[in-house]
């Protein structure tokens, strides 16, 4: 485990942060939520340029998330509420989308034309807006506790992935409001598990964070049993493979790929175990499993006018079912898979959230304190 540093960031919040997000625009904004109803906006050095108390119970702000096509909207959950903000001006809220929630909204995920979005809270349901009616579309309820977590999947406008305290990972489409597929965290676990040390404390694998990689065909759930859990579904979006690894001795609370690395594959989990790691998921047999496949849609051009495009269309079948049938779990687990970079940040890991500040990859990672702290990714 690495001793790295960290370039910390003070003065814009008096609570601890629980949330981090980043702009996509050319000025890169960051903004930071915490308890008490805060929100903060960053630049890229680490200077509060902006703050606004969201909301007038002293709500928790538990989730930022910005507009993927219009980088200046801002989207932030407090409470039942959810707050649009243009972050050119962040005097006032352009909207309040009050009674979002049943209960306290947990986790929020704007889709990648900027016109849904989609909000999970305590009740275990997730809500769908039409941004530009501001109407709920879908009221999606099949989780039985607390919805942690919801992220739209990329190249896929109307299918999301849910995950929550009931252990499950479900998948969704929109035009449905019945998730396509469900899949207990506890199947793998009881697989999967490695051999318990004596007095080791059997965590269940409650779902405190689910991310898509940008190919949208691999998931990643973080859960309290500290496994980072592994799903890969074909183009049809049916469940091909499942596995899971051990990331942290204690709950794993946060868990997002990284797309601006040499390949979309890294992901970055933190844990409360105050530790936070970087795992190069490249050669995972899931996901090269999802590379193969990916490279098969290409046909040679040598071979595309020998063999017809019937023949073609047999030949993918038959290795996606041959793929199903013989490698539903294939994932290395118990230990095997390490991380690239381990560092122990001290704290409990609120949120982890990959970003390019000044040109450089980085991690912000938020705690229990009132300080976002910075980690380059140079070496990677």
């Amino acid at each position: 485990m690495e001793t790295k540093m960290s370039h910390t960031w003070t003065g814009g919040h008096s609570t601890p942060v629980l949330c981090a997000g980043v702009s996509s625009e050319s000025e890169h904004v960051v903004a930071t939520g915490a308890e008490g109803g805060d929100l903060t906006l960053w630049t890229h050095d680490g200077s509060p340029v902006s703050q606004l108390h969201l909301s007038a119970d002293d709500d928790d702000v538990t989730c930022v998330a910005f507009s993927p096509s219009t980088p200046c909207m801002l989207y932030a959950s407090h409470g039942r509420t959810v707050s649009a903000l243009d972050t050119r001006n962040l005097k006032t809220a352009v909207s309040e989308l009050t009674d979002l929630g049943e209960e306290e909204i947990n986790a929020l995920s704007v889709s990648e034309s900027g016109a849904l979005l989609a909000a999970a809270d305590d009740s275990g349901a997730v809500r769908v807006v039409d941004l530009q009616l501001e109407k709920v579309i879908r009221t999606l309820r099949k989780h039985d506790n607390i919805c942690s977590s919801v992220t739209f999947r990329p190249h896929r406008p109307q299918s999301l992935v849910s995950a929550g305290l009931d252990m499950q990972v479900m998948l969704w489409s929109l035009p449905k409001v019945r998730p396509l597929w469900t899949y207990s965290l506890q199947d793998t676990q009881e697989e999967d598990a490695c051999p318990q040390r004596a007095g080791q404390m059997f965590n269940p694998p409650l779902a405190h964070c689910v991310d898509v990689a940008s190919c949208g065909n691999v998931f990643a759930c973080a859960a309290e049993d500290g496994f980072v859990h592994l799903l890969r579904v074909s183009e049809d979006s049916r469940l091909r493979e499942r596995g899971m690894f051990k990331a942290h001795s204690q709950g794993a609370s946060q868990a997002h790929f990284i797309s601006f690395l040499s390949h979309p594959y890294w992901l970055a989990t933190g844990g409360n175990d105050g530790l936070v790691a970087l795992w190069d998921l490249s050669e995972d047999a899931l996901v090269a499993n999802e590379r193969k496949r990916k490279s098969r849609k290409k046909k040679p051009k040598a071979r595309a006018k020998a063999v017809s495009e019937v023949q073609h269309q047999k030949q993918q079948m038959s290795g996606e079912e041959a793929e199903a049938g013989s490698a539903s779990c294939s994932s290395e687990t118990c230990g095997k898979t390490a991380p690239k970079q381990s560092f122990n940040h001290g704290e409990k890991v609120n949120w982890v959230c990959p970003a390019v500040l000044k040109g450089k990859p980085s991690l912000i990672v938020t705690d229990q304190s009132s300080s976002p702290s910075v980690y380059s990714l140079d070496e990677l």
